[in-house]
C-alpha cells in the first residue's frame, strides 16, 4: 500500500468528514429556516399573510426533511447533529 495508499485513505476520510460537516450545517440552517417560518406563521395577520406564511412554512418543512434524509443516508445520527 505504501505512503500513496495511506495518503489517499486520509484524503477520503477527510472528504467524508467534510461532507458530514457540510450536511450538519445544512440541516441546522434548514431547521432555523423552519423555526423562522413558524414564527412568521404565528405572527401572521389577515388572510393573505396567513396564506403566504403557510406556503413558506410548508416549503421550509420540506427542505428540512430533505436535509435530514440526506444526513440519515450518510449514517449521521441525532447525536452528531
Amino acid at each position: 500500500m505504501g505512503w500513496w495508499g495511506a495518503w489517499r485513505g486520509n484524503a477520503e476520510k477527510e472528504r467524508e468528514y467534510d461532507e458530514g460537516w457540510n450536511t450538519f450545517i445544512e440541516v441546522r440552517k434548514a431547521q432555523m429556516e423552519w423555526e423562522r417560518a413558524y414564527l412568521m406563521f404565528d405572527e401572521a395577520l389577515g388572510q393573505d399573510q396567513i396564506d403566504y406564511a403557510i406556503y413558506i412554512l410548508e416549503a421550509a418543512e420540506r427542505k428540512y426533511q430533505i436535509h435530514l434524509k440526506h444526513a440519515k443516508s450518510l449514517g449521521l445520527n441525532w447525536k452528531q447533529l
